[in-house]
């Protein structure tokens, strides 16, 4: 008989990838020079020194976005880690990601080899049913209200990869981690 396997569910921008893989495209494209340090709100725009148009930048984005997505670059370990994983839990990635770029973050998994069960493109932030749906039992974050709302009303662990725009206070139950080796040595402890 087999056991069933535990349930992670898995954020890509920011968690499986650098929290800063972003940052490069749009200092090319607005002529600026953000660093990760620069954004202490989940929202580039804050960062920028001059003021930008956001239905503007809205549109950019639309149009690099797949291409941004598939030269993302992977967070240091995540994918020896997720090999290592792969084997004992359900790895379930749940993104804010739009389903029109589908093909392209797929591709992305396949051609970095990152094990994954399923990929979830909601195309939004709201990650509460998804992860609901899919019965996910830990999560791992990089979005600070995120990481607090998926936490408080499922009742679960969440892995928050820490980074200048989600330093706000979280409650017990959000696990603060610098990386993926320390991701791996709580959930270790824990799983």
């Amino acid at each position: 008989m087999s056991q069933v396997k535990t349930r992670f569910g898995i954020d890509i921008d920011g968690t499986v990838t650098t929290p800063d893989t972003l940052i490069p495209h749009i200092n090319k494209q607005y002529n600026t020079n953000i660093v990760l340090d620069d954004v202490i709100e989940y929202d580039f725009l804050s960062a920028f020194p001059h003021p930008v148009d956001r239905k503007e930048f809205a549109k950019w984005f639309k149009e690099n976005e797949g291409y941004m997505y598939s030269v993302s670059h992977i967070a240091k370990d995540a994918k020896a880690i997720l090999e290592q994983w792969q084997h004992q839990y359900e790895l379930i990635y749940i993104s804010a990601r739009d389903t029109s770029v589908y093909g392209i973050t797929h591709k992305w998994f396949e051609e970095n080899q990152v094990p994954f069960h399923h990929i979830d493109l909601i195309g939004s932030h709201d990650k509460l049913e998804a992860a609901k749906n899919h019965g996910v039992e830990v999560f791992f974050e990089d979005k600070h209200d995120n990481a607090v709302m998926l936490a408080e009303e499922l009742k679960i662990p969440v892995i928050l990869f820490d980074t200048p725009y989600n330093r706000k206070a979280v409650p017990k139950s959000v696990v603060r981690v610098n990386n993926w080796l320390e991701a791996n040595r709580w959930i270790k402890q824990h799983f």
